[in-house]
């Protein structure tokens, strides 16, 4: 499992450091692009992390950048562990890149809050509920639609694992999301139920946003999620992210003023939701409404 990780945090940090020695070097982009006789995308991809860099273009890139040997040698290393491949690549078109990138993030995070406004979350999704959830999207074939429902299973798995420690997930969900009736009401009890039962788990805490809460700072933000990661063997820990998804793509934000901003919201949220206990008891009661509405 430890593999599953895959390259999403070198790619991240190997990124990082190449944007900012291009900054440091005055160059754009573009003019960066021009010089490494590359397209402008591939060189946006590395330093988004969001592609494998060869070591000889980063090698070629810290010459253009004037790094220092010690940093050029550090970076070509990295570039090796750009490669190695998570397990999402083996569903191939079924998932996005933009969405690969946040699946590789979460295997590697210690810790995860998300606030949910909509929908459950895929992580802590039966397998009827997710397959209800893909119904709608018609220009899809049966076959993708369980491929992507399939790709949902295999990341709930991270909550179980042994090695590396399986991350602490905290979900504050909205009531609309579990009221909303996904598929048919069976479908809806057995997925109440799903939350009651994971929610045990000793690593794992679901709270309610009730609607009785009125306007709060979630209703503005929107349905994101904060990742945390563990120290690990590296010298500089990877910087926390705030993962927010939108239709066709999604937002990645690690600046630490964006970081500090979104805290902001996630502690009002905290305040306005009810315990874990008062959680099960309200999603008790919607169980009941399900079964008798």
């Amino acid at each position: 499992m430890a593999d599953d990780m895959g390259s999403t945090v070198p790619r991240r940090q190997l990124g990082r450091a190449l944007r900012d020695l291009r900054t440091e070097a005055r160059m754009t982009l573009d003019g960066a692009a021009e010089a490494m006789q590359c397209s402008r995308q591939k060189m946006w991809r590395m330093e988004s992390g969001l592609g494998p860099a060869r070591p000889l273009d980063v090698k070629v890139m810290c010459e253009l950048y004037a790094a220092t040997p010690e940093l050029t040698t550090a970076l070509v290393a990295l570039a090796t562990e750009t490669k190695a491949k998570g397990w999402w690549h083996s569903y191939g078109d079924a998932i996005p890149d933009w969405f690969e990138l946040y699946v590789g993030l979460e295997a590697a995070a210690g810790f995860i809050r998300r606030f949910d406004e909509a929908l459950i979350p895929g992580i802590l999704q039966t397998r009827a509920y997710a397959r209800a959830v893909y119904q709608h999207r018609d220009e899809e074939s049966d076959a993708e639609r369980e491929r992507l429902v399939e790709a949902r299973m295999h990341r709930q798995e991270l909550l179980h694992r042994r090695l590396p420690k399986a991350p602490k997930l905290e979900v504050i969900l909205a009531e609309a999301a579990l009221l909303r009736t996904v598929g048919a009401p069976n479908i809806m009890a057995e997925q109440l139920l799903h939350l009651l039962t994971v929610g045990e788990m000793h690593n794992v805490s679901i709270r309610v946003l009730p609607l009785t809460a009125g306007i709060h700072r979630g209703a503005e933000a929107g349905t994101f999620v904060i990742l945390d990661f563990p120290p690990g063997k590296r010298t500089t820990p990877e910087p926390p992210v705030i993962y927010s998804e939108s239709w066709t793509g999604a937002l990645y934000l690690d600046r630490p003023e964006e970081y500090a901003a979104y805290e902001r919201v996630w502690v009002s949220l905290d305040d306005l939701s009810l315990d874990e206990a008062e959680s099960r008891q309200l999603i008790n009661k919607i169980i009941g409404e399900v079964h008798h509405g």
